[in-house]
């Protein structure tokens, strides 16, 4: 026990210091005792858990998470430690827009806000290079042609036994969702799906699209064990229960070792 207190230490200190250098914690002066367990617990052993995750990624889940739970006292802190871990400012945006059509846009707005004002204190030029790859005329074409690819040929099949009153819904779906959004450039399927999986996790109460999107993970080439360790980066910003939920749908999905 004492050897797991001192690791939880250094390994705390040795994070605090790569990803967070110079940044106060407010509960320092306030809160220690809890401002420690709190850190100790994030750096000193979630983000220490395993070895598939780059830290960039790790840094796009924790800002998409915030974001869908608008926790924004914690995103600029996450913003700048996202850029200290490498995490350039276009994979920052672009993990952003990816989650808003399951967060809703003002979630990602005032995050957008939030992050602006970070990238302009680190002397980074706005905007940024623009990444889409559609327009008015393919964005709904391209977006079918993507969703079949992550959920399978059943996508066009669906869209077509879509009832009247609802067809302009799967319109939406797949012009938005995976046109607008799915095709841009910087980040791949497999990052792209991961952040959706993640941010839906978050919300909470919406298991049937987190099991569809689950398997839209492992369809793109995401393994079990890698989505696994994306909900394990999410607890500490969502808390138990929703983790448990996730992990529990992966288990679902997943019912073997994949």
């Amino acid at each position: 026990m004492i050897k797991q207190k001192i690791d939880r230490e250094q390994l705390t200190a040795a994070r605090a210091q790569k990803i967070y250098p110079g940044i106060q914690s407010p509960l320092t002066g306030t809160d220690p005792d809890f401002d420690n367990t709190f850190h100790r617990f994030m750096l000193g052993e979630v983000q220490q858990h395993g070895h598939l995750l780059t830290d960039q990624q790790k840094a796009m889940l924790a800002i998409a998470t915030l974001t869908a739970t608008q926790k924004f006292n914690f995103l600029s802190i996450q913003v700048e430690g996202a850029l200290n871990a490498g995490t350039t400012p276009v994979q920052i945006k672009e993990a952003l827009y990816q989650i808003a059509p399951y967060v809703g846009f003002p979630n990602v707005v005032e995050a957008l806000g939030i992050t602006n004002k970070v990238f302009q204190q680190k002397g980074i030029k706005l905007p940024l290079e623009n990444q889409s790859t559609v327009d008015e005329t393919t964005r709904l074409a391209k977006g079918i042609a993507v969703q079949t690819q992550i959920f399978g040929e059943h996508i066009p099949k669906m869209r077509a036994a879509a009832p009247e009153n609802l067809k302009h819904i799967q319109d939406y779906l797949s012009a938005f969702c995976f046109g607008d959004t799915h095709t841009r450039n910087t980040l791949n399927l497999q990052d792209r799906e991961m952040l959706t999986m993640c941010a839906i996790a978050a919300l909470g109460g919406c298991e049937p699209q987190l099991k569809a999107h689950i398997q839209g993970n492992i369809n793109v080439g995401n393994t079990k064990n890698l989505l696994i360790e994306a909900i394990t980066q999410c607890l500490p910003y969502i808390g138990f229960p929703r983790t448990l939920n996730a992990l529990g749908c992966i288990s679902q999905v997943l019912p073997d070792k994949q």
